[in-house]
């Protein structure tokens, strides 16, 4: 974490610092001054769909400008196109504008290396140490010039298309696909409808407020709904800037991103393709462990976030990770990670297998998780209490090798997060509450 940016980019309220039109002016000019050093004076800008995106656009466009940096516009694209445009150009960085999942008065700002990864800590303190430098203007005949990439969307389409089997097809097949009002609206409708399947579309009408509101990959409702009235045979879900995808099957019922994750590690390993084992994180479930486990594959956890299953993945050489929030990456196909492919991915495990979206689980039994939050005081520290260590090692000795504990602090807000994980519901739910409760009495001392 840097003195601006944070896990992933830098990301706020629009309005208040750092999303305001002076930071990111001077945030484009001192990364442009950073990318020019090294000798490359050309970036890709692209966004997701919320109406803050035209201001920041041209904030960093007049940054980048003033350092001599030439930008390239690509409009409305998923975060992992954005990556994939900026190794395919050659450009020094690809900047994503967009919040993600969050709501439309949030935005944010990260960068994609020119091989399309994240950027490295180096580049990021050298960009960070750059914004205490007073702005200065190169001459006028050095300006970066400003242009657009009018067919971004139809280049990373073909992309999409390219790794789904040439000998399959999605011909015959009824898909509902939600792209939450947000960056894939003209993308991921139309790649489905090229490999033949009839795309029945929900959130693709952005109007810049509506972004992930009620819709997409953090709430599928409206797409379960979606899918039983139209008799799809599977739905799949997207969010804001399209880097996350979850799944429900025809009767409307949810497959999170740790099924898809072992969905495609069985198809994998069915193809003889797949390279060593697989990353999740501290929130994976106990089912998917235990599931790679019968069937040989490793399986480690790392914190929350996609950066630190990158991360692991690249450390092992392994290809397959994901978190349970829906970030599916497969390093065989791209180096971020990117809904539109983990969905690809999964309709080619059914039609492989010719069969239904909820028989691709066969083998994995998700065990119960419960989450508790429990908001605590200013001053405390309820981790570090005996009550609270006590009371969690009791319930991990009653779980035994059957279930876990997992007790952190929120990276936002001044919450506890209790999350016990067993093999019975009522139970789990009676020791999340056990524990939650010696937190809380922490609060009262």
């Amino acid at each position: 974490m840097g003195k601006y940016f944070g896990t992933d980019g830098i990301r706020g309220h629009v309005g208040d610092y750092p999303i305001t039109p002076e930071f990111v002016l001077k945030l484009g000019w001192a990364a442009g001054k950073v990318f020019a050093a090294q000798g490359n004076k050309r970036v890709l800008i692209g966004k997701d769909t919320r109406i803050s995106g035209y201001m920041l656009e041209s904030a960093l466009e007049a940054g980048f400008s003033a350092a001599g940096v030439n930008v390239e516009f690509l409009g409305p694209m998923p975060t992992p196109a954005i990556a994939y445009l900026t190794r395919t150009f050659r450009a020094a960085a690809g900047i994503v504008i967009s919040a993600s999942h969050n709501p439309y008065y949030d935005n944010g700002i990260k960068f994609f290396s020119d091989a399309g990864y994240k950027l490295s800590d180096d580049i990021e303190q050298q960009i960070e140490a750059m914004m205490d430098e007073p702005m200065d203007c190169v001459p006028s005949e050095q300006l970066g010039r400003a242009s657009r990439v009018h067919d971004a969307a139809g280049r990373y389409i073909e992309f999409c298309k390219s790794i789904f089997p040439s000998e399959l097809s999605l011909v015959g097949r009824k898909i509902v696909v939600d792209c939450a009002n947000g960056a894939t609206y003209h993308i991921a409708p139309n790649v489905f409808r090229e490999l033949g399947a009839e795309v029945i579309e929900v959130g693709t009408r952005p109007d810049g407020l509506n972004i992930n509101k009620d819709c997409g990959a953090t709430n599928t409702a409206a797409l379960a709904k979606a899918v039983v009235e139209h008799k799809a045979e599977v739905g799949l879900a997207l969010d804001g800037d399209g880097d996350r995808l979850m799944v429900v099957d025809a009767k409307g019922q949810l497959i999170d991103g740790d099924e898809i994750v072992y969905a495609l590690v069985k198809q994998a390993l069915a193809d003889g393709d797949l390279e060593g084992g697989v990353a999740g994180t501290l929130m994976s479930n106990m089912g998917l462990e235990l599931a790679l486990e019968r069937l040989g594959v490793p399986f480690i956890r790392t914190n929350v976030g996609d950066r630190h299953v990158m991360e692991a993945l690249a450390e092992h050489r392994w290809a397959i990770g994901g978190e349970n929030s829906g970030h599916i990456i497969n390093l065989k196909h791209h180096t971020t990670g990117d809904g539109i492919l983990a969905a690809l991915q999964f309709l080619t495990a059914m039609a492989r297998k010719e069969c239904g979206a909820r028989e691709l689980l066969e083998g994995m039994t998700k065990f119960p998780q419960i989450l508790v939050n429990v908001r605590f005081q200013k001053g405390t520290q309820p981790l570090a209490a005996d009550n609270v260590k006590s009371a969690a090692e009791e319930v991990e000795r009653a779980l035994g090798k059957k279930g876990r504990v997992l007790l952190r602090k929120s990276g936002t807000e001044p919450l506890i997060r209790v999350m016990v994980e067993g093999e019975e519901l009522s139970a789990v739910r009676a020791y999340a509450q056990q524990i939650a409760q010696e937190v809380e009495a922490v609060n009262a001392e």
